[in-house]
């Protein structure tokens, strides 16, 4: 039950997180037109790099040392210090080295300024601690009401082009008080920094590991954008981003489960449950893989007169661009089970590293070949065919010492429901004026069809559906 209401909240979070941008996404991308958005996506990119740098891995390998030492306060807050103290050096370096760019830089100066608080908000983010500790209410209540002031305060200030910057100083406030918000309830979880005991060595390595698969992503992810923008156009880069980002907040429903299983796998793994691992990766696998079905043939169907309608008709290119990557989706929900459910908590980094690090090669070199030639919509394709690689890899990998047989047992039924919603949602979407009201149509005889369809087939996450909700009546009828 502590796992499903995690999921519960992280879940709603995380819904909250996709509602917001649908709310304010199409009065920004009219507000600011093409180019402001481009000049956000492009500058941002840039500036994420940084980031990367400053987090240096230390909030994934700090949220699995904290799972492993859940129980013993004295040695997790050992932990937290050294972690801590590692991450604040990292991004003094870092601000060090951004300053440096900022002074060679000509263009976008002041925007990429603003778009440095980021890195402050990386350095003084602990929510790495909590999410190890499995306590999500604290990280959520907060950033919940941050998140509704953010979005008041783009539809008070922000009217024109004009208010380029001003949208950035709301958008990077309200992540720096998110995270400020969490250190108060440090006091109640770990003592005070002993100095003299401080051991950041021992970290630096771990937490390296684990920075090589974030600034590898990264390269693929923002570099695609920053290579759009330099062979394409940066509003075209723009089209890319706010594709991209439909993707990422549809998935983040499904992927918020890894959230929640990484400290609980880890803490698994400390324990020597290796069979509760097996289960869990089994189960998982099944419940994301055909969530993540839905979400994929769903937002294919509906990606042409969606796009338009919710941007803006100036974005008439991202409906193409949203259809040609919609596959993606399933590809980073095998990652997401790979990666977060078995390599990360298993501390098998090794495979996983060589995983992303072939995928990323590969996605640069393809990418430097066709988008001069081919533009946005080879970017697309290609960031599918990475993803592909990653996933292939990291199963081959994860094989290799941790058999699990019938992995993808029900796959092809989830295919096969996915495809038959497809088609019914497309022809809605393209013999139906789009409006809200439509919109919500085709999202429900989509849904519909797709629960009807796993019942039919009996899949295996129906099966999951039905022990989740037989396990919440029973907990309701036992309190």
């Amino acid at each position: 039950m502590k796992i499903l209401k995690n999921y519960i909240l992280n879940s709603s979070y995380q819904i909250l997180l996709i509602i917001l941008p649908l709310i304010s996404a199409p009065y920004i991308s009219r507000t600011l037109g093409t180019d402001g958005v481009g000049i956000i996506t492009f500058t941002t990119s840039v500036v994420s790099y940084f980031v990367i740098f400053a987090t240096l891995g230390t909030a994934t390998y700090g949220n699995r040392e904290i799972a492993y030492r859940q129980e013993n306060k004295k040695e997790r807050s050992q932990i937290f210090w050294e972690i801590t103290f590692l991450s604040w050096i990292t991004s003094l370096i870092t601000i060090l080295f951004f300053i440096i760019f900022i002074f060679f830089t000509n263009d976008n100066r002041m925007i990429y300024l603003l778009q440095g608080i980021a890195i402050l908000t990386t350095m003084f983010d602990i929510s790495w601690y909590f999410i190890g500790m499995e306590k999500f209410k604290i990280i959520i209540a907060r950033n919940f009401i941050i998140k509704f002031i953010t979005l008041i305060s783009l539809f008070v200030f922000i009217h024109n082009p004009k208010d380029l910057s001003l949208y950035i100083i709301i958008m990077m406030s309200g992540s720096f008080l998110g995270s400020l918000s969490l250190w108060p309830y440090l006091r109640y979880e770990v003592y005070k920094p002993k100095l003299r005991k401080i051991r950041l060595k021992k970290h630096f390595s771990y937490a390296l590991a684990l920075f090589l698969p974030t600034i590898c992503w990264s390269l693929y992810v923002s570099g695609t954008k920053i290579l759009v923008g330099r062979f394409d156009s940066v509003t075209h880069s723009g089209f890319y981003a706010q594709s991209d980002n439909l993707i990422r907040m549809a998935l983040s429903i499904v992927t918020s489960l890894g959230t929640v299983m990484l400290p609980r796998i880890s803490n698994m793994k400390a324990n020597q449950d290796i069979q509760g691992v097996k289960d869990n990766l089994v189960r998982n696998f099944n419940l994301i893989f055909g969530l993540s079905s839905a979400l994929s043939f769903g937002m294919m169907g509906l990606s042409l007169n969606f796009a338009p309608f919710f941007f803006g008709k100036d974005f008439m290119l991202v409906g193409p661009i949203l259809m040609v990557q919609s596959p993606i989706i399933f590809c980073l929900a095998a990652t997401s089970i790979f990666g977060t459910h078995y390599f990360v908590p298993m501390n098998k980094m090794k495979y996983y590293n060589i995983s992303i690090i072939c995928g990323t090669i590969i996605n640069i070199v393809l990418n430097l070949i066709f988008i001069p030639f081919f533009g946005v919509i080879a970017a697309s394709i290609i960031a599918v065919i990475t993803e592909f690689i990653y996933a292939l890899m990291q199963y081959k990998y994860m094989q290799k010492d941790f058999q699990i047989d019938n992995f993808f047992k029900d796959l092809w039924k989830y295919i096969v429901a996915g495809l038959i919603m497809f088609v019914i949602v497309f022809y809605l979407n393209q013999n139906l004026s789009m409006s809200l009201l439509t919109l919500s149509f085709q999202v429900i005889v989509g849904g519909l069809i797709y629960i009807l369809l796993n019942v039919i087939l009996n899949t295996k996450l129906w099966e999951i559906l039905q022990q989740l909700i037989y396990r919440i009546w029973e907990y309701k009828k036992n309190r």
